[in-house]
């Protein structure tokens, strides 16, 4: 369906009243410009009266690439994103205009002025507020967390008073969802010991609330970098009410802690692509710049969750499949060594221990069904954990349909 058909199907409901599959499924559908676009109003209508809700975000072991994914939103962009869903953004040491320990010479022993002392203030008086982690928790060495310390308090501990404070922690890009590149396999990495906030690559024993008994509950937006769209989109339900914390976070999350309409079960980032037609048909491209399908250059589409392909990134106009470069499922769990090489066909023993190159080949010599193919690959490449989710109650989730 087309934007204008989506906005007719949607514009004549009552956002007031929406129910929270309807509005996942708004979501889902329209993306963060035409969602907003066509309830911009009544977003504002729904907050009057209403207490702000605040946000404070803290930033671990990472190079702030989410920080700078979401300054790169457009429509909203995150001022308007912050003002429209009636947030106070309490702390972001990214984006604040706090001058540190001297301003002028003169020590600066105000919050107004020392973000150490905000910081501090903040976690001593607030509570309830929404909790962003962006960034690893580093736990080493040896359970210590020094291999992290901010203004000489360790950050580990920093996360922890946040956190029992907080009333949801949204982990937001791989680092802080999974550990991503801190936790991967290297000769420091346990030493490090690098970990995610609910999991530290796919093991939830490792995750640090675990680690510390923390029962915040905690939603995942994975990605290295997570998507705008993805960050707005569910801060700014739960700031509406209309996924309410704990009680819809079952039926909304994955097992991966992840919201369902941005990370479909049953819907990978290769269904959408517009290389497609070209795996169908067994055609590959061996070296870059072609408009062929990306699966021998490495590409990790057909088992990554993601809506990428129908979301797209910089304004909604391109993903990376589209612009040349293989996925790299950086929106998976184990990522990054789940996925890499990046840059080589991970499947080399292909289909039911075929080569992939005599799969193609058969296929189209034997003039095979493209779609049959096409899934015969999927059955095989997805892991097993990955089947989740395409029950028809999963598939409801994601469209908001009834029984």
């Amino acid at each position: 369906m087309n934007n204008e058909g989506l906005l007719e199907e949607f514009k004549n409901l009552d956002f007031i009243k929406m129910d929270r599959r309807t509005f996942i499924k708004a979501v889902g559908a329209l993306g963060a410009s035409l969602f907003l676009q066509t309830y911009k109003s009544d977003i504002a209508k729904a907050f009057n009266g209403l207490p702000e809700t605040k946000v404070l975000w803290l930033h671990g072991v990472m190079d702030s690439g989410c920080s700078i994914s979401m300054l790169d939103g457009e429509n909203p962009d995150i001022l308007e994103f912050l003002q429209l869903f009636n947030l106070n953004l309490l702390y972001h040491e990214v984006l604040m205009m706090q001058q540190g320990i001297f301003v002028d010479g003169q020590l600066a022993n105000t919050s107004d002025l020392n973000s150490e002392v905000l910081l501090e203030e903040i976690l001593e008086n607030e509570r309830g507020y929404v909790l962003i982690a962006e960034g690893a928790i580093a736990n080493g060495p040896h359970g210590s967390g020094k291999y992290m310390v901010l203004g000489g308090k360790i950050y580990k501990d920093v996360f922890e008073r946040a956190a029992r404070n907080a009333s949801v922690i949204v982990a937001i890009g791989q680092c802080a969802t999974n550990s991503g590149v801190n936790a991967a396999e290297s000769e420091i990495s346990d030493l490090m010991d690098h970990r995610g906030v609910a999991f530290t690559l796919e093991d939830p024993s490792k995750g640090i609330v675990d680690l510390l008994g923390i029962d915040t509950p905690v939603v995942n937006i994975n990605g290295c970098p997570a998507h705008p769209d993805w960050v707005f989109l569910t801060i700014g339900a739960i700031a509406l009410g209309k996924i309410r914390v704990p009680d819809d976070l079952p039926e909304v999350l994955d097992r991966w802690y992840r919201p369902k309409v941005f990370y479909p079960p049953d819907h990978t980032v290769h269904d959408n692509c517009p290389r497609r037609g070209f795996y169908d048909r067994g055609e590959f491209e061996t070296t870059v710049g072609g408009p062929k399908c990306l699966w021998k250059l490495g590409c990790k589409g057909p088992y990554s969750h993601a809506d990428c392909a129908l979301r797209h990134w910089n304004g909604h106009v391109n993903f990376c499949p589209q612009a040349g470069s293989p996925c790299i499922g950086c929106v998976q769990p184990g990522f990054p060594d789940s996925t890499r090489p990046f840059y080589v066909e991970i499947e080399d023993a292909g289909i039911v221990n075929t080569n992939l190159d005599t799969i193609a080949g058969v296929a189209i010599a034997g003039g095979l069904i493209a779609a049959g193919a096409h899934a015969l690959r999927r059955t095989v490449l997805r892991k097993p954990e990955e089947k989740e989710g395409t029950t028809e109650e999963s598939a409801l989730e994601r469209t908001g349909g009834e029984k």
